[in-house]
Parts: structure tokens; C-alpha cells; sequence
């Protein structure tokens, strides 16, 4: 079963390719993305990675949460599942109605 983990604090110069790298040397890596900006295409700092068991994501966690990556200090954990957008409750503003 793959372990999907959140890598945050990258630097905006990261690639999905240098963030799988990164990663390979803790065990097999199913999918690594640094998320970018759908207008602008520039990296928002954080990304995330599929790792092929829950002993080699646990094993990046613990040796890369808190390590300096590419200038920047990085935070590693496990991902949390994704909310749906409907879901997320109201932006706030005004309701005429």
C-alpha cells in the first residue's frame, strides 16, 4: 500500500525530478510533484510523494523532517486526506438572501 507524505518549505527552484531524488534513497518512490501555480506555473513551496510501504515513508519522515534541502529547512509528514472544496464551509462576505 503506498504512503503519501507532504513535503513542505521547498524552495520554489525545486523539480518533481530533484524532489524524487531526494526521496529514492529511502526506499521505492511511486510519484513525487512540487504543486505549482496554475496561472503562473511557479512552485508554491510544497509538494507531495507516494512511497511504495509505511516502513520507508516513515523511515523519509523521520531521517528529512526538519533537514535542510536546497537552502531551505523542510517539513516532511504524512499527508492528510484531501477535503472536497464543497466541503470547506463559506469564504465569508455577504448574504443577501
Amino acid at each position: 500500500m503506498t504512503k503519501k507524505l507532504y513535503v513542505g518549505g521547498l524552495s520554489y527552484d525545486t523539480s518533481d525530478n530533484t524532489l524524487e531524488n531526494l526521496f529514492t534513497q529511502y526506499g521505492a518512490v511511486e510519484s513525487a510533484r512540487v504543486i505549482t501555480d496554475r496561472d503562473s506555473g511557479r512552485s508554491k513551496g510544497f509538494g507531495f510523494v507516494e512511497m511504495s510501504n509505511d516502513s520507508e515513508a516513515s523511515s523519509a519522515i523521520n531521517s528529512l523532517n526538519g533537514t535542510n534541502f536546497e537552502g531551505r529547512t523542510i517539513t516532511v509528514n504524512e499527508a492528510r486526506p484531501q477535503v472536497d472544496r464543497n466541503q470547506r464551509g463559506s469564504r465569508g462576505g455577504y448574504n443577501r438572501y
